[in-house]
């Protein structure tokens, strides 16, 4: 007990290069010469004070130098590690320019390369060795009152597949993301890798690999280190949120139905996802004066993305008047197979719902006969929509509403400038990696990118503000309502579907609100409901400046 006195008392009154060595308190260059008086810094900074300000144009110019996109990730990282104020405010206040560097698709890269630009370990690592240890072992971790935890098992890491412990840039990106646009406090955040082993044999064969050298953990044996893992953090951080990401999608459905109703958890892949999509889809109504109870939606791919789109669309066509029955009737999916049809015998548990009745048909045939006004592709595949295929939306639709959110941009099922010259400039493109504008015929057309950022950060800070005990799938389909009516005209006119990543703080805290008065109509916020919910909220929100 002496000991944790001494931590504390320290930590009270840490003076001179103490502070310039701990992340939390570095300000660099910033120290006024008062303060560098006063805290024993004299001799150990260069003799001008600059502001923060200053500080942030010097590192956008030291981060525009770096020729490869690696090397900016890194030089991120580097700066996150050695002053954490001034990284967020750099990522803040230039999030549309730094967004591909410090997630898709860079970090996708960087989770590639992460055994050899390994330099210093952040975030928490569970093995099976630790089977029966987790409890304590979570003791090791610096940060008593931990609200937040990204977790993965780096089996589908964006579309690159089962990557292992490499995985964990993934959780750091994600926490990153979530200071900067929700302002949750970085000390509060847990990146988490469940390290089961890779069935990657490069990953298996180099030298350099970090993580466990053994073949993926399955059946019983996983689910337990998952159960336990889970039970462990619940009890040992009272308030924490758990977000799962990147889990295969078997794996991705069973541990969130198996989990959702006793812990406070969600799937971003399938819930962040789906509130994305459908904020998406909502917006693109508004351009093409349609209702979305009129839509007809067609998927390429079937996985977690897909589903989670699905069942939040289906949710909102019930609370639009229709039966589960003629909701699923407005949906259709095809796979690498084709069409999902009842008589198909390999469909996954959360296909079998969206399986129709009726032949099997090829992509272009299903887009004949279904007719939709949506294309969505969740596919992972590359490509997928051709010339041929964006031409036939076009002919059925005045303004087809065309998705590729695959993720990175080599995995985008097409472009922007080929959504576009495909449908002689009438289609609503958004992406789930950013394109840059593209020149159609004198007018500029700058396409939405379609990503969790806008739905995650502030789902989750609104969750953490009321204490909410569960995450629902009302919570994201008032978040999605939310996010669409923050688009504004403007951002219509030049063709995106979302607002600008700029506004993304204001984005976050209208999504809180919203899953804060969600959660107390279901009963399950355990705060009570503050007199002024905006202000409340806002002054919970981190502010990185000095």
């Amino acid at each position: 007990h002496h000991n944790s006195m001494t931590y504390k008392i320290e930590r009270r009154t840490r003076t001179g290069y103490d502070l310039l060595t701990n992340k939390r308190s570095n300000k660099g260059t910033a120290f006024t010469l008062e303060e560098r008086r006063r805290l024993g810094l004299e001799g150990l900074l260069p003799a001008i004070p600059v502001t923060q300000t200053l500080q942030v144009e010097r590192s956008m110019r030291n981060f525009r130098r770096k020729e490869h996109d690696i090397d900016r990730y890194i030089y991120l990282m580097s700066l996150q590690k050695r002053n954490e104020r001034l990284f967020y405010k750099v990522l803040l206040e230039h999030l549309e320019e730094l967004m591909p560097t410090v997630y898709t698709p860079t970090v996708g890269e960087a989770c590639l390369e992460y055994s050899h630009i390994f330099r210093e370990t952040r975030g928490f690592y569970i093995t099976p060795d630790d089977r029966g240890n987790i409890a304590r072992i979570l003791g090791n971790w610096p940060e008593k009152d931990v609200r937040l935890i990204v977790v993965t098992d780096g089996q589908r890491i964006l579309g690159l597949g089962d990557l292992g412990a490499n995985g964990m840039g993934i959780p750091i990106g994600k926490l990153a993301l979530y200071t900067a646009c929700a302002g949750i406090p970085p000390q509060q955040c847990m990146p988490v890798i469940l390290d089961v082993g890779t069935n990657n044999e490069t990953l298996l064969e180099d030298p350099l690999y970090l993580g466990v050298r053994q073949p993926r953990l399955t059946g019983e044996a996983y689910v337990t280190l998952v159960d336990e893992f889970v039970a462990a953090v619940s009890q040992k951080y009272s308030r924490v949120l758990i977000q799962f990401e990147d889990f295969l999608s078997p794996n991705a459905f069973a541990l969130l139905d198996r989990y959702r109703d006793q812990y406070r958890c969600f799937n971003d892949d399938i819930q962040g996802t789906a509130g994305m999509a459908l904020a998406g889809v909502l917006s693109a109504c508004r351009m093409t004066n349609q209702i979305l109870k009129e839509m007809r939606v067609l998927f390429l791919g079937a996985g977690s993305a897909a589903t989670g789109i699905a069942d939040l669309i289906c949710s909102a066509l019930r609370e639009a008047g229709l039966s589960e029955e003629e909701a699923r009737d407005h949906l259709w999916f095809v796979d690498e197979h084709g069409l999902l049809v009842e008589q198909r015998n390999d469909l996954a548990p959360h296909n079998q719902r969206y399986a129709r009745k009726g032949l099997h048909q090829d992509f272009l045939a299903t887009i004949r006969h279904a007719r939709p006004q949506v294309l969505i592709g969740a596919s992972g595949a590359p490509g997928t929509f051709t010339e041929e295929v964006v031409r036939l939306m076009a002919e059925i639709n005045e303004q087809p509403i065309i998705f590729a959110l695959s993720n990175p941009t080599s995995k985008a099922e097409c472009s922007a400038l080929q959504a576009y010259q495909w449908s002689d400039g009438r289609a609503v493109f958004a992406s789930g990696s950013a394109f840059p504008p593209v020149n159609y015929e004198g007018r500029i057309l700058q396409p939405g990118q379609g990503n969790n950022v806008y739905i995650f950060p502030g789902v989750g800070l609104g969750v953490l503000a009321c204490n909410a005990s569960h995450v629902t799938d009302e919570m994201f389909l008032d978040a999605a309502r939310t996010l669409a009516s923050c688009v504004r005209e403007e951002d219509l006119q030049r063709g995106s579907v979302y607002p600008s990543l700029s506004q993304i703080r204001d984005v976050s805290l209208e999504i809180a609100m919203a899953v804060v008065k969600r959660a107390h109509a279901q009963g399950l916020a355990q705060e009570p409901m503050p007199e002024n919910l905006r202000e409340t909220i806002a002054t919970m929100m981190y502010d990185p400046t000095y």
